[in-house]
């Protein structure tokens, strides 16, 4: 089967030997998504909100650019460092989720490569 890697720009990505998204079939599979800003740095520093919807930012690019939309995901995995935060957190995720309505998991890390990162998000996607 045909795979098509996507590649967010993450400097990471080539160092630990992942992709962005994989899109095998019909399915795009998101990796987690760490709120990195184009210049690698960590966006919205202290914000989980704010870092929530650049998590989702950059999923939804990697969607489109496998042939998706956000209205196709089925299904997200919401990783955060701080119970405190999970509500700003899942106001992000609702505002692009709210009326799709996939399946979704919250749990509540240790941490992150980057102790500046609050969340992280995956993603599946069905295009057809």
């Amino acid at each position: 089967m045909k795979k098509q890697l996507i590649s967010s720009g993450s400097p990471y990505e080539k160092s630990i030997g992942f992709s962005r998204a994989l899109k095998v079939g019909g399915t795009i599979h998101v990796s987690g998504t760490a709120p990195i800003s184009p210049d690698g740095s960590a966006a919205c520093p202290g914000d989980a909100y704010g870092q929530a919807k650049r998590c989702l930012e950059i999923i939804r690019a990697a969607l489109e650019e496998g042939g998706g939309s956000l209205e196709q995901v089925v299904r997200t995995r919401i990783y955060v460092t701080d119970r405190a935060v999970w509500e700003e957190v899942a106001r992000a995720h609702g505002e692009v989720f709210s009326d799709i309505r996939p399946t979704s998991t919250l749990v509540i890390v240790k941490g992150f490569v980057d102790p500046d990162w609050l969340v992280e998000i995956e993603a599946e996607c069905l295009t057809g």
